[in-house]
C-alpha cells in the first residue's frame, strides 16, 4: 500500500482501479498537485496480485474535471471512470480500516482489533482503530521506521525517545512497548493527538507515551538540546527540511534521528539539508517507493536497512 498523509475531515473521495504503475505515478502527481493538509492519496494491492485500487480523499469537493484532466496523461480513457463520491465521518473510519492488515518488523506487529488472533506469544503487538487520524502504518513509511528502529534496538537500548508528527502514535508506542520507559509524542492535529491517546490507553501505555499538540517540537517537554537517543519523524520532504535546525538540536551526541515520508526523489535534498547540519546517512530503506533514512551525528559511509 501506498499512502499519503490525512485531511483534518475528509468530505470526498475519488476511486480508480489500474495497474501498479499508473496507481504509483498518480500518487506522486495528485500528492504534487494538491495541499496535503487538505488531500490524501493511497493506492492499494488488490486480491488478484494485479489491479490496484486508488483512493483519493478531499476535505472539500473537489473539480472531479481539473482531476480527470490532471490523471488522463498517466491512464488514458480510465480517467473516465474515476468515481467520485461524498462521505461522512463514519463512512471514512470504516474506509480507514478497510486495508487494515497485520504487518510485521521484528517483534513489532501492528494490528487492528479483527486481528488479534494473529498475535504471538513473544510479539511487541500495537493495536491500531485509525478513527479520523489518517494512518494506519500499514505502508512504507512508518514499516521503514520501523524497521530501522529494529536495527537501533540491535546495537542498544535508547534512553530517550521523540516522535515528532506522531499521528496515531505507532512509533512511539513500539519505542514505550520496546523500552518500558516513557516516550515523547507530538503533532500540530489535536485530532492525531486524541486519537493516539486513545491508542495509548488501547495498547495499556497511557501512562509512558506523553502526548502534546505543537508543530515540530515546540513543547516544553519535547524542545530539549541533545536530549534524545532517538528521534523518530515521519512526516514529509518541506517540513524535514523546515525543521532541521530545531530536529537536529534535540539529537544526543550519538544519537539517531530516524526521518521518513520520503519518496526517491526527495531524498537528496533532504539529505543535503541536514548535511548542512552536521548529520551524514548511515542508513537508508526504500518500501514501496517510500524512503527511510537514518541519520547520525558526522560521517561515515551507509548502509542498507
Amino acid at each position: 500500500m501506498l499512502e499519503g498523509l490525512h485531511p483534518n475531515r475528509p468530505t470526498h473521495v475519488l476511486r480508480l482501479l489500474t495497474d501498479e504503475r499508473s496507481a504509483r505515478a498518480m500518487t506522486d502527481i495528485i500528492g504534487e498537485m494538491f495541499d496535503p493538509t487538505e488531500t490524501a492519496v493511497a493506492a492499494f494491492e488488490a486480491e488478484d496480485g494485479r489491479t490496484w485500487r486508488l483512493e483519493a480523499y478531499f476535505a472539500e469537493a473537489p473539480d472531479e474535471e481539473m482531476v480527470r484532466d490532471l490523471i488522463r496523461p498517466l491512464v488514458g480513457e480510465q480517467a473516465d471512470t474515476a468515481v467520485f463520491e461524498t462521505i461522512d465521518q463514519q463512512d471514512w473510519v470504516r474506509a480507514s480500516l478497510e486495508g487494515l492488515n497485520p504487518v510485521r518488523a521484528g517483534r513489532f506487529l501492528v494490528h487492528g482489533s479483527h486481528d488479534r488472533h494473529t498475535i504471538r506469544p513473544n510479539d511487541l503487538a500495537i493495536e491500531i482503530e485509525a478513527a479520523l487520524a489518517f494512518g494506519t502504518g500499514h505502508h512504507g513509511t512508518t514499516l521503514g521506521c520501523l524497521k530501522a528502529f529494529v536495527g537501533i534496538m540491535k546495537k542498544g537500548r535508547p534512553a530517550h525517545v521523540l516522535d515528532v508528527g506522531t499521528g496515531t502514535g505507532i512509533l512511539a508506542f513500539a519505542a514505550a512497548k520496546a523500552l518500558h520507559q516513557p516516550v515523547h509524542a507530538g503533532d500540530l492535529d489535536p485530532e492525531a493527538v486524541w486519537t493516539a491517546k486513545g491508542n495509548a490507553r488501547l495498547n495499556g501505555l497511557g501512562g509512558l507515551v506523553r502526548l502534546y499538540v505543537g508543530p515540530g517540537v515546540r513543547h516544553a517537554s519535547a524542545n530539549r538540546s541533545r536530549r534524545f537517543d532517538v528521534v523518530f519523524a515521519n512526516i514529509l520532504a518541506r517540513p524535514l527540511k523546515r525543521l532541521a535546525p530545531s530536529l537536529t538540536a534535540t539529537v544526543a551526541d550519538r544519537g539517531v534521528l530516524i526521518l521518513s515520508g520520503l519518496i526517491e526523489r526527495d531524498v537528496p535534498g533532504v539529505l543535503s539539508t541536514y548535511r548542512h547540519r552536521g548529520f551524514h546517512l548511515a542508513a537508508h530503506g526504500l518500501i514501496e517507493g517510500w524512503a527511510t533514512l537514518v541519520l547520525k551525528r558526522g560521517g561515515a559511509a551507509a548502509r542498507r536497512l
